[in-house]
């Protein structure tokens, strides 16, 4: 029972190459440092009501509960097939993911860019 202790206890520290807070990836489970992951809050309106749909937190400036994804097509396709955003937002409505599609749609690295640098 020692020894799985102790291995549970090495899988929680980060990696020692990631410097600086790190964040899990609600598509792929990955660490990562939390400048390089895209924090995703639930929506509320002026009175603190949920408006259902995700919004994009890239300043980290927002209130409220966040979940954190790598600005890639693959994390968020595996976030959305596992329904991972409503789990880690603690959210029981359904929740529009069109903000956060159009951001990583927009900012993701292109398959070809890097073969042209």
């Amino acid at each position: 029972m020692g020894s799985q202790r102790n291995s549970a206890r090495a899988s929680a520290r980060p990696a020692p190459d990631i410097d600086g807070p790190v964040r899990i990836c609600i598509g792929c489970r990955g660490r990562g440092a939390r400048s390089e992951l895209l924090r995703v809050v639930a929506g509320s309106d002026d009175a603190g009501e949920p408006t259902g749909a995700l919004v994009v937190d890239p300043a980290v400036r927002l209130p409220g509960r966040g979940s954190w994804l790598h600005v890639s097509e693959d994390c968020l396709e595996k976030a959305l097939q596992r329904r991972a955003f409503g789990r880690a937002l603690r959210v029981t409505t359904a929740l529009d993911a069109t903000q956060v599609q159009e951001y990583v749609g927009a900012h993701a690295p292109r398959a070809g860019s890097a073969a042209q640098a």
